[in-house]
């Protein structure tokens, strides 16, 4: 049976046993509405949290459902191990964001020199999708640097920042040796904590390369302007490039603005980001969503201080004085919370 994300487009299909598929709205009283299918725990029971690691990996393709097939059953191969519990699509960026999450150790099948399972995960998604999408037929209107565009690694229950920091760079290694592909690090994966905006900005991310604010095919260039951490010194046209790196727990909460203007939508992410004096840990894009519909997509570096409420309210502000509505805003992921609540039922139905 084929299950489609209620805030994907529908041409996403994932198959249900492989995970938990997800959307998150803000509700009016400022909660997400999750819309899953869990099967609660036995009353009383208790379980010891173990050590855990989430990997989210951003691929750009959503429109293919061959090539999604095949991204998904690389994704779901060493379950339960390592377990993929959400996918979201968007039809309008042409791009699928994955979360997966496994222990820091174990379950290296008795070999004692394998790779941890959210290692051998990660890179069995980012092989699958270099396999399956060729960066020269896409085309979004999100930025893109690549087939697979960001591996973010994040420390959940019981795990440190340097654990999944090491993880990030044993990954992006075996990216560029194996895969060939040039890969940038960021984060505390990074020797000087270089940032994703900073790397994104030098490699040109933000800057579309197509009439109607879209980003098509492979980048022109021959060479990259800054050298890479792992993998060959030059691009592929058909791969691009892949930046990796480890954070801190990172929310995604967008907001639609009911304008066909990026122009205005860009000028209100501005106004949202930390960069441009708006609020603190936030980072924000005015891309173009659908006819006559823009985004004001953001990054919320530190929820826990600045959350999607406050993010709410400054857009639903900053578009009024243009004269112009939002629509309710809505996370791509679980919170951290209920990432580590489904692995934990997910451990314990397969135990």
């Amino acid at each position: 049976m084929l299950l489609r994300c209620p805030l994907s487009p529908p041409r996403f299909p994932l198959r249900q046993e492989n995970f938990f598929c997800c959307c998150h709205r803000l509700d009016a009283g400022g909660g997400r509405d999750v819309i899953v299918a869990t099967a609660r725990r036995e009353e009383g029971k208790k379980m010891v949290r173990p050590a855990l690691a989430c990997c989210k990996l951003y691929v750009s393709e959503a429109r293919s459902a061959a090539a999604l097939r095949a991204i998904e059953r690389a994704a779901a191969a060493l379950r339960p191990a390592a377990v993929l519990l959400n996918a979201f699509a968007d039809d309008a960026y042409n791009r699928v964001g994955y979360t997966l999450v496994s222990r820091l150790s174990g379950g290296g099948g008795g070999d004692s020199e394998a790779p941890p399972p959210l290692h051998r995960a990660a890179f069995g998604v980012v092989k699958a999708a270099l396999e399956a999408v060729d960066l020269g037929a896409h085309a979004g209107a999100h930025p893109r640097l690549g087939v697979v565009d960001h591996v973010a690694f994040h420390p959940l229950a019981g795990a440190r920042l340097d654990d999944v920091a090491a993880l990030a760079r044993a990954v992006a290694a075996d990216i560029g040796d194996k895969l060939q592909v040039p890969t940038y690090l960021y984060g505390a994966a990074h020797s000087e904590g270089r940032t994703l905006a900073s790397i994104r900005r030098q490699l040109g991310y933000f800057t579309p390369n197509s009439p109607g604010e879209q980003w098509r095919g492979a980048p022109e260039a021959s060479t990259l302007p800054v050298p890479p951490d792992a993998g060959p010194g030059t691009p592929s046209r058909s791969k691009g490039v892949v930046v990796i790196g480890a954070t801190a727990w990172v929310d995604n909460y967008n907001v639609p603005v009911h304008t066909g203007d990026v122009g205005a939508a860009k000028k209100i992410a501005r106004a949202v980001s930390e960069r441009g004096g708006g609020l603190r840990s936030v980072q924000a894009m005015g891309l173009a969503h659908g006819e006559g519909v823009t985004e004001v997509a953001c990054n919320l570096l530190d929820p826990a201080r600045v959350g999607a409420e406050q993010v709410q309210e400054k857009v639903r502000q900053l578009a009024a004085a243009q004269g112009l509505a939002v629509g309710k805003g809505y996370f791509t992921d679980f919170s951290q919370e209920k990432i580590v609540e489904l692995y934990l039922q997910s451990a314990g139905a397969e135990a």
